[in-house]
């Protein structure tokens, strides 16, 4: 069987990711897509809130499995049997640091290849961290997010508001 891992954190899932994980999906026969629990980022959601919202993103591909793990990708691509890890790719600076790391990865891993997809046009801004800080600000990610993700970010700032007077750190780190 021809399986392909998707990596990420997805903080939340948006539709570039979701237009990754569909392209991919017609390429391989499975896709795990793997939501890493130990990211060197500040998270807003949990790793069990980040695979249930991912699940139901991508709840109408059969072939789709969304599972969390730790340690290297490299490593837990083997372990699912995965022979291609599949990334995407939205500006020339993602390039520079998906290629560094498709490097280390094959040092690490020979046989597990990596897959660049291009982000469609219309999901080339869309980032976790842009849909956060919209979300943060009030302002609209309908055309980033799933319907279902908007109500759990409003949730999840209403819920970090109400438990500080401080403000709502978020750090912007690429994801």
């Amino acid at each position: 069987m021809n399986i392909a891992l998707y990596p990420g954190t997805f903080d939340p899932i948006h539709y570039g990711h979701i237009d990754i994980a569909i392209r991919a999906a017609t390429m391989f026969e499975h896709l795990v897509i793997g939501v890493y629990d130990r990211p060197l980022k500040n998270l807003l959601f949990s790793t069990k809130e980040r695979v249930a919202l991912a699940r139901r993103a991508l709840a109408h591909l059969p072939n789709v499995t969304v599972i969390s793990y730790s340690g290297l990708t490299v490593g837990f691509a083997q372990q699912q049997g995965a022979s291609v890890m599949v990334r995407g790719l939205r500006v020339t600076y993602d390039f520079e640091l998906e290629y560094q790391m498709a490097l280390t990865n094959k040092s690490l891993a020979p046989d597990v290849e990596t897959v660049l997809l291009i982000t469609t046009l219309q999901y080339a801004f869309v980032s976790s961290s842009i849909v956060k800080e919209v979300a943060m600000a009030g302002g609209c990610t309908s055309k980033m997010v799933p319907e279902f993700v908007q109500v759990e970010l409003e949730e999840k700032f209403k819920t970090l508001g109400e438990l500080s007077n401080d403000k709502v750190k978020v750090v912007s780190l690429r994801d």
